[in-house]
């Protein structure tokens, strides 16, 4: 069985207002998959859902097998990132070690290299509350790496970063997908879509509209 993800019936309500509508959606595995839509349509609210950060109204959300927040609080063998801090007088290994503490999950060897690959390295000595929003961002998505996910949720993993940091990192992605990872991410910007993703959904009045990618680079040559 390839489905990684399956989502039945999900609806999200905030008071009055009904942010997702009865959802039914899948993903595979070893995939890319974008999550667009305007401000406020509840892409970041769909990821959270499948973290289990977020309960949801109605519906179930099932992930390797088992229901979020029945079975398990949060899905086994995931990387997430959202935009949260660090904590400001640690540095860059500091906060990571912090994080690896909880599990044993990684040696600091491991973080090094994880520092390597998000080009933070230099900078591992620097305080957080020193660091740029482009370093923050970085430090964001080593900490989604920890452990070697099979499964990344990554909300928004191209902000604050300059044009040479999303190149390295959309390639970094593209090979953790050749790896055998599946990827979940949401970007307000086509191009980061475009190169990366093998399927897309769009978010419209909390319904999902799923965009193959040929179609998807038809709609933004027309």
């Amino acid at each position: 069985m390839n489905c990684l993800i399956e989502i039945r019936n999900l609806s999200k309500d905030f008071k009055k207002q009904q942010v997702l509508k009865k959802l039914n959606l899948k993903f595979e595995k070893n995939l890319i998959y974008g999550i667009i839509g305007r401000n406020g349509t509840g892409k970041s609210v769909l990821l959270k859902l499948i973290t289990g950060l977020l309960k949801p109204t109605d519906g179930d959300i099932i992930v390797n097998g088992k229901v979020i927040g029945k079975d398990i609080d949060f899905p086994l063998n995931t990387g997430i990132l959202f935009d949260y801090d660090f904590l400001p007088n640690y540095t860059a290994f500091e906060n990571l070690k912090l994080v690896v503490s909880l599990d044993n999950a990684i040696s600091d060897y491991q973080i090094y290299q994880l520092l390597e690959t998000v080009e933070l390295n230099n900078e591992r000595k620097k305080k957080y509350k020193n660091f740029s929003s482009g370093m923050k961002q970085k430090l964001r998505i080593a900490q989604s790496l920890i452990g070697n996910p099979e499964l990344l949720i990554l909300d928004e993993p191209f902000n604050g970063l300059d044009s040479n940091s999303v190149e390295k990192i959309r390639n970094l992605l593209l090979k953790l997908r050749d790896e055998g990872k599946t990827i979940l991410l949401t970007s307000h910007y086509k191009e980061d879509i475009d190169k990366l993703c093998d399927q897309v959904y769009e978010i419209i009045d909390g319904n999902v509209l799923s965009i193959k990618r040929e179609s998807y680079k038809n709609e933004k040559r027309a």
